[in-house]
């Protein structure tokens, strides 16, 4: 029997919700020219746009997108993430739900945006409820924070969660290729390179706060993170790590 009505939210999808406070404190944000970017393929600048960031979590893009002067409203499915977020920026409207169903008019929104939350989604409902919201000219721009695995230790950092995990998983992330979006929206792909200099400890706790960690169990989680710490440490003695990430960016205008 077709599927009629959206689905929830997967349970791996909320167990950011146990980790708000970690996320909000070690997830990485985005560099300026992501955003440059976003405006250069939609042809219209953030500044006044009425944007709606989808599954905000801390709202780690929703206060970047704010900063650059969009009217943002942050949707987001999990309690914790949600008062997280309104804790850090209660000027922020905050609708509770999920891109499967989003409770806005149709035609009210010039951007909506997902950054790091589209694979959270079943697109059969989301295309149609972007699609359905956005003015005509309008924009759904997705992106990833993607780990760069052609800097030596990232990429042996990753062969190893991939070995903890199983050959599919990681706390990377890895790039969405086009065939990976629905066909017929016109996406326009970009990559944005950047780095950030953090301790060890932020590094360790940015990795924790990815579900593949959140659903795992605390005393697995906590003997990989430790012998990572333990090897991290050699590589930097310092104890200062420079993680390098590629931005992955697709636009679709309406």
């Amino acid at each position: 029997m077709p599927q009629t009505d959206p689905p929830t939210p997967r349970p791996r999808a909320l167990s950011f919700d146990r980790a708000a406070a970690q996320y909000a404190a070690a997830r990485p944000g985005y560099p300026p020219d992501l955003f440059t970017a976003v405006e250069e393929i939609t042809g219209r600048p953030l500044c006044g746009a009425r944007t709606l960031d989808i599954g905000a979590g801390t709202g780690i893009s929703t206060r970047l997108l704010h900063d650059r002067g969009a009217h943002v409203t942050a949707v987001e499915p999990g309690p914790g993430m949600a008062a997280e977020l309104h804790r850090s920026l209660p000027q922020i409207p905050i609708v509770r739900g999920d891109g499967n169903r989003l409770p806005f008019a149709t035609a009210s929104a010039d951007l909506i945006t997902y950054a790091q939350s589209w694979h959270w989604t079943d697109q059969a409902f989301a295309i149609p409820e972007a699609l359905r919201i956005l003015r005509p000219g309008g924009a759904l721009a997705l992106w990833w924070n993607v780990s760069d695995h052609s800097v030596p230790w990232i990429a042996e950092q990753d062969a190893r969660l991939r070995r903890f995990f199983g050959a599919e998983e990681s706390a990377h992330g890895s790039l969405v290729r086009s065939r990976d979006l629905p066909a017929g929206l016109g996406f326009v792909h970009r990559t944005v390179r950047w780095t950030r200099r953090v301790p060890i400890d932020t590094h360790l706790a940015n990795l924790g706060s990815h579900s593949a960690f959140l659903v795992l169990g605390e005393e697995p989680t906590r003997q990989f993170l430790a012998e990572e710490r333990a090897r991290l440490a050699e590589l930097f003695p310092e104890g200062t790590v420079e993680e390098s990430y590629v931005v992955d960016l697709s636009v679709a205008t309406r």
